[in-house]
């Protein structure tokens, strides 16, 4: 897995690239207007109000960042492990109009509580078997053949349509756990991928429920970050 993802690495700077981030100060709450990032490339772009920037550069170049008149020390393009997100922060203090809130967490219903409320909902659909020969014991302890699976062996109609029933059920809560866990949040938070681009890798590189299932939170963002490497290499050809 490493030695892929180092030659998928190298493969995508061998191209020119967009670098892009925000740029914040010492706090890394403030965001920096006005930053200058200039690139040995001999490109340049100043960061907007909300502290971001974006620039075109290639494997060789490095790029700096200046402050009033102080500039930081130059990063090697080469070393930035995911030039989308390339985040930094000044040993500067700035009060700007805009910064960004500590996190928040919002609490909502669970997977796993939605998941047994829908069992429970259909508990006699999940809980179908297919009927055969039971013994049933009567009030005055007289053991017989039990009559209700006698005449649900011969239901064939009923019986297909509940098999059927309990497989969609099953398939639609599959499907649920994969989104629950591959999910535009997370997929965004690791790629930087947004608005059509990440719609479009969300249906292209949706994990089947069966990886999702055996794969820990390592193991799947792991999986993202080389479809994401794969993803912008198409899009640098293009």
């Amino acid at each position: 897995m490493l030695v892929t993802t180092m030659a998928l690495v190298s493969t995508r700077l061998s191209a020119q690239l967009t670098l892009s981030g925000v740029v914040y100060d010492s706090s890394r709450i403030n965001l920096v207007e006005g930053v200058r990032v200039v690139s040995t490339g001999g490109l340049f772009t100043v960061t907007d109000s909300m502290g971001r920037y974006a620039i075109t550069v290639n494997e060789k170049d490095s790029v700096t960042f200046l402050y009033r008149n102080k500039p930081t020390q130059k990063f090697a393009v080469s070393t930035i492990p995911d030039p989308s997100k390339f985040n930094i922060s000044l040993h500067v203090t700035v009060k700007g109009k805009y910064s960004t809130l500590k996190e928040v967490i919002v609490y909502s219903r669970s997977y796993r509580q939605d998941s047994l409320e829908n069992r429970q909902t259909y508990a006699d659909v999940f809980d179908f078997q297919n009927p055969t020969v039971r013994t049933s014991t009567s009030p005055d302890g007289m053991v017989g053949a039990d009559v209700n699976e006698l005449i649900n062996m011969f239901r064939f109609k009923r019986n297909k349509r509940l098999r059927a029933f309990r497989l969609r059920l099953e398939g639609q809560e599959q499907d649920r756990y994969v989104n629950y866990r591959f999910n535009k949040t997370t997929v965004k938070r690791i790629t930087g991928l947004e608005g059509e681009a990440l719609d479009t890798f969300m249906l292209r590189y949706r994990p089947d429920y069966e990886f999702v299932s055996n794969a820990d939170e390592l193991q799947l963002n792991q999986y993202i970050l080389n479809a994401s490497y794969r993803y912008k290499m198409e899009l640098l050809k293009k």
